[in-house]
């Protein structure tokens, strides 16, 4: 998860009008190489940190939300566009952030890749973590 002992996870998009906390830390950080987080951020892999849904909200202005498949949800600044986090469509437990968007990143700490089935062959990430080919068993 994070070797810090912080318990307020703060952040928000690049022009500051969507601000959230998260007063628990994550539950999971790791890198998603799905073909819908490399889409919706323009990237070829998503860092995220998963927070209890019950422990994080918003502070500032409503996140604008997209049903990016029938699985899950997107909220992201209506205004400058940032992508701050992916939510299950049905009974949501945890609410996984993307952690460029904390003001602090280095509070995380990736676990594991998974959709590791989408990554893309020029991008190559050089560490030890578990890879899945799909979600976590």
């Amino acid at each position: 998860m994070n070797d810090h002992t912080n318990s307020r996870y703060v952040g928000g998009c690049s022009c500051g009008k969507l601000r959230y906390v998260s007063e628990a830390p994550p539950d999971e950080v790791g890198y998603c190489h799905c073909r819908i987080c490399q889409r919706t951020s323009a990237a070829p892999v998503m860092a995220f940190a998963s927070f209890p849904v019950a422990m994080h909200r918003y502070t500032k202005g409503p996140p604008h939300v997209f049903r990016s498949s029938p699985h899950g949800t997107r909220e992201f600044c209506n205004d400058c566009g940032t992508q701050i986090a992916y939510r299950e469509a049905h009974d949501a437990k945890t609410l996984d952030v993307n952690a460029m968007t904390l003001d602090d990143p280095t509070l995380v700490t990736p676990q594991y890749h998974i959709w590791c089935t989408s990554q893309l062959p020029w991008f190559e990430v050089s560490d030890n973590l578990p890879r899945y080919p799909r979600n976590k068993p």
